[in-house]
């Protein structure tokens, strides 16, 4: 058995966004932090993250979207657990040489950049606002993680067309 955590990105997904999609057609999925929602800093989701994952000691696929993804990887750099894979799915690009003026001006901080120590797939779109494909090739390359291009996808939210997105469900299912 595996359990599903979804890790949700800066805001509340709305109703017709995949992730929430998901979660009403599988009940057993559970969000990381529960509620989704505002306010987004790292540490809070990483510490909400870190408990979700603890709570159990089944194996974990966490299912990330945008700041989601930026969460998981920080979790990873800094925390063991139960974890067996991770769908990142369009993660937005932080400059690795980018600093705030004040620890203030950024909910991300530093994006860690090492392997992680889990199977992943990064899903890239060519056409997403926050982060291009040599920047998503990119990270993908320095997480160790498989690349699957999504094409013209925009950021892969209800914005761009993805309520329903059979293609994540499949890339998932190949998670285990």
């Amino acid at each position: 058995m595996v359990r599903h955590l979804l890790v949700p990105g800066r805001g509340i997904p709305r109703p017709e966004h995949w992730q929430r999609r998901w979660a009403d057609a599988n009940p057993q999925y559970r969000w990381a932090p529960y509620p989704p929602g505002p306010p987004f800093t790292v540490q809070e989701r990483v510490a909400a993250l870190h408990e979700a994952v603890m709570a159990d000691p089944e194996p974990a696929v966490l299912i990330a979207h945008s700041a989601g993804c930026i969460t998981s990887v920080t979790w990873a750099a800094g925390h063991v657990g139960p974890v067996r894979a991770a769908l990142l799915v369009t993660p937005p690009y932080i400059d690795p040489l980018w600093s705030p003026d004040r620890p203030s001006d950024s909910v991300f901080g530093t994006v860690p950049r090492e392997p992680l120590p889990f199977r992943a797939i990064l899903v890239a779109s060519r056409t997403d606002p926050y982060t291009t494909f040599a920047q998503f090739e990119q990270y993908a390359a320095d997480w160790g993680a498989e690349l699957y291009d999504a094409g013209d996808a925009g950021h892969i939210e209800t914005a761009s067309g993805h309520g329903p997105w059979p293609d994540g469900e499949r890339l998932v299912a190949a998670l285990g």
